[in-house]
C-alpha cells in the first residue's frame, strides 16, 4: 500500500493533474470511482434488501449517482436521497442526469432493517458540521445498526484533521481513491472509517509524485532503507555510542530503560551518565551498559572528548531545573557548534519540562548552523508546556500542531499518544497507525527515547530514526500484548528488529 497521505487540497490537485494528462476526464474519473464502489457493494452485501444511496451536491454526491445507476442496472433495489443539487454543468450534474433513479430529499429519508447505506454526502474536504437532515440520517442508520459504505471518508469526518464535525457516520467500509487522507489515520476519524479500501481510478503514481506529498503513513517503507546494519569490519564504536543522563539515587530506573533500548537498537556502546550520589545504585543494575560519573557541564565535555558519543538522551527520571537546561544546551552546542561526533540530543520527559519557562533558549540553540539535531518526544501535557499557543488552538489538527512545533523548535517532534505524529522542521510528517494500548504504561516513553537515540547514533537521520523507533516500539508492544510493562519492552524489540532485517 502506498504510504503518501494527501490533504484534501492535494487530492484536488491530483485530480486536476490527472484530468489534464488523461486519459480520463473528470466525469471519467467519477465513473471509475462509482464503478469501484458499486462492485464492492455487490461483493460485500449480496443479500441486502435495499441499498440507500445518500448523495450530496458535490463530487462525492456525483460518485453516489453513479453507484445508484450501476446498482439499479445490476438488479438491486435502490433508493436515492439527495441533499442539494449539483452545480450546473459540473461532473456531478452529468452523473445525476445519467442516473435513472428518482431522487427524494434527504429530509424524508427512511430506512428499514436488512438494508445498506452508501454514504456519498460529503467527502474529505468537509469543513463545517453536517446539517440536521444528515445528522438524522446518521442517527437513523446507527439506531438500526445498518451497514454503511462511505465514499472517500464518512460524512462528518474532516479529511484534513480527522476531527468529527458534530456527527459522522460509523462506516463499516470506507472506499477512497488514489491515496488515503490524514483523516483516515488521525483520531478520532480513524475510528469512524472501518475498513479502508484505496481504489485505483486512473490517477497514477506519476501524478501523485507531481503533487509532492509531505505527509506519510509511518510504515517500514518510509525508513527501512535507512535502518542501520553493522558493516563487516564494524567494532563497537563504529556502531555508535549513546550517552544516557541518569537522575538521582531514587530516580535511576528510567535512564536504564533508555540505555537498554539504545543497546537493543544496535548501538555498539551505551553509557549511563550518573551523578556521583547515584553511581552505586546504577552500578548494581548494569552489566553490558557502561557507567560514568557526570555531575556538571565540564564533566560532559570531558566525556565527549574521551569517548566520542554520537547521541544523548536527557530527561527520563532526570529532574527539572538549571542542570537539565545547561546539559541539554551544551550537547546541542550552546550556539557555538556541536562537539565533533555528536549527532543528536533526544529530549524527553523532564528534559522537556525543564524548558517550559525558557523554550526560546532551546529553540534558538537548536536552530544554530552547526547544532546537533534535536528530537523532542512530548506527550500531550509536555507538548503544552513548550508550545502552549499551539496546544490551545482548536483549529489545528494534531498533524498541524506537530508540524508547526517542529518548525518553531528546529527539531524533530514526536507528538506521542494515540495516533503519534512525527514531524521534521523541513515539513515532512508521518502518522503512526500501529499503536497499541498496552504501551500506556510507565516507562514506555523512556524506552522509545533510547531507541531513537540508538538509531541516530548508528547514522540514521533524525526524522527517519524517530519514525522507525515509533513504529518498532509500537509493534513490539502490540506483539507482546496483555501484561506488558516497560521492563519487557527492550527484549520485545528483538523479534521486531529481526523481522525487519530479514525482510530487507
Amino acid at each position: 500500500m502506498s504510504i503518501e497521505l494527501l490533504s484534501p487540497s492535494e487530492m484536488a490537485e491530483a485530480d486536476r493533474l490527472a484530468i489534464a494528462s488523461g486519459p480520463f476526464d473528470g466525469i471519467g474519473l467519477m465513473r471509475n470511482a462509482g464503478a469501484v464502489v458499486a462492485a464492492i457493494v455487490l461483493e460485500r452485501y449480496p443479500d441486502a434488501g435495499k441499498v440507500h444511496v445518500l448523495a450530496g451536491p458535490g463530487n462525492n454526491g456525483g460518485d453516489g449517482y453513479i453507484v445508484a445507476r450501476l446498482l439499479t442496472e445490476s438488479g438491486v433495489a435502490v433508493s436515492l436521497w439527495t441533499s442539494g443539487k449539483p452545480r450546473e454543468n459540473s461532473d456531478a450534474a452529468i452523473a445525476a442526469t445519467e442516473c435513472p433513479v428518482v431522487a427524494a430529499p434527504l429530509a424524508d429519508f427512511v430506512l428499514e432493517p436488512g438494508s445498506v447505506v452508501v454514504d456519498a454526502l460529503y467527502g474529505a474536504g468537509l469543513s463545517k458540521p453536517l446539517e440536521s437532515d444528515a445528522v438524522r440520517a446518521i442517527e437513523n442508520a446507527a439506531s438500526l445498526k445498518i451497514p454503511v459504505i462511505s465514499i472517500d471518508l464518512p460524512s462528518g469526518v474532516s479529511g484534513e484533521s480527522g476531527q468529527v464535525l458534530g456527527n459522522a457516520f460509523h462506516a463499516e467500509v470506507t472506499v477512497t481513491f488514489a491515496r488515503r487522507k490524514p483523516g483516515h489515520l488521525l483520531l478520532p476519524g480513524r475510528q469512524f472509517c472501518g475498513e479502508v479500501i484505496v481504489a485505483d481510478i486512473g490517477i497514477g503514481d506519476a501524478v501523485i509524485d507531481r503533487v509532492g506529498a509531505r505527509t506519510f503513513e509511518n510504515t517500514p517503507d518510509l525508513w527501512q532503507n535507512a535502518l542501520p546494519s553493522p558493516a563487516v569490519d564494524a567494532h563497537k564504536y563504529k556502531r555508535g555510542h549513546v550517552g544516557i543522563f541518569s537522575g538521582g539515587p531514587t530516580s535511576t530506573g528510567a535512564a536504564r530503560l533508555s540505555a537498554l533500548a539504545a543497546a537493543r537498537s544496535g548501538a555498539g556502546a551505551v553509557t549511563v551518565l550518573s551523578p556521583a550520589n547515584a553511581l552505586m545504585v546504577n552500578a548494581a543494575h548494569l552489566t553490558s551498559i557502561m557507567l560514568r560519573q557526570l555531575d556538571d557541564v565540564g564533566e560532559l565535555h570531558s566525556f565527549i572528548a574521551d569517548r566520542r558519543p554520537s547521541a544523548f538522551v536527557l530527561g527520563p527520571g532526570f529532574g527539572v531545573g538549571d542542570k537539565a537546561r545547561e546539559l541539554a544546551l551544551a550537547v546541542l552546542g550552546d550556539g557555538k557548534g556541536r562537539a565533533e561526533g555528536v549527532e543528536a540530543l533526544v529530549l524527553d520527559a523532564d528534559g522537556i519540562t525543564a524548558f517550559r519557562d525558557a523554550p526560546a533558549s532551546l529553540f534558538i540553540t537548536a536552530g544554530a548552523r552547526d547544532a546537533a539535531a534535536l528530537v523532542l518526544t512530548p506527550h500531550e501535557g509536555e507538548f503544552a508546556r513548550l508550545f502552549s499557543g499551539l496546544a490551545k488552538d482548536e483549529g489545528l489538527s494534531k498533524l498541524d500542531k506537530a508540524r508547526k512545533a517542529a518548525a518553531r523548535s528546529h527539531g524533530v517532534i514526536v507528538y506521542k499518544g494515540p495516533g503519534t505524529v512525527i514531524a521534521a522542521p523541513d515539513g515532512r510528517a508521518a502518522i503512526n497507525a500501529n499503536g497499541a494500548s498496552w504501551l500506556a504504561t510507565a516507562g514506555s516513553g523512556d524506552v522509545l527515547a533510547g531507541l531513537i537515540a540508538g538509531l541516530v547514533a548508528q547514522g540514521m537521520p533524525a526524522f527517519e530514526a524517530a519514525c522507525a523507533a515509533v513504529w518498532i516500539h509500537a509493534e513490539a508492544g502490540a506483539r507482546f500484548g496483555a501484561g506488558l510493562i516497560a521492563e519487557d519492552l527492550p527484549q520485545a524489540l528483538v523479534p521486531v528488529l529481526r523481522a525487519l532485517f530479514a525482510s530487507r
